[in-house]
């Protein structure tokens, strides 16, 4: 039977050897060392864990989270000096959230985001052109 009524939250954090996640609401945890990596062992996790419910998990159950700060220390090719022009913000705050010197405001948390989503979609429409 597949779950249809809860999204499960994953935490993401670094470690020494790569990246860990745990749910937020079960006691599902795992490993990885890329996020990539953890994302699939996340779902094998989840799956795991309502084997014994006779549930099955989508890939689309499964919502990931990370901290800003971490988030930059992964996407290193993403400037916060770039994103801030481009979402309008003083470069020098981005730059103290992104250290975690100040926490953003639901509000600016929003506006990082969707900075970093409209910067995502506008990479994935690119083609390179290759010298023949």
């Amino acid at each position: 039977m597949e779950r249809k009524d809860k999204i499960i939250r994953f935490i993401i954090e670094k470690t020494d050897t790569g990246y860990s996640a745990y749910a937020a609401d079960f006691s599902i945890f795992t490993t990885g060392q890329s996020i990539t990596e953890l994302q699939k062992n996340a779902f094998e996790a989840a799956n795991l864990y309502f084997e014994e419910k006779q549930e099955t998990i989508a890939y689309k159950d499964l919502k990931f989270e990370i901290d800003l700060q971490q988030f930059f220390k992964y996407y290193n090719v993403l400037n916060a000096r770039f994103l801030a022009r481009k979402i309008g913000m003083n470069p020098t705050l981005l730059s103290q959230y992104v250290n975690g010197k100040k926490k953003p405001s639901e509000k600016q948390a929003e506006k990082i985001i969707e900075g970093i989503h409209q910067i995502g979609n506008e990479l994935s429409e690119i083609s390179l052109i290759y010298p023949k």
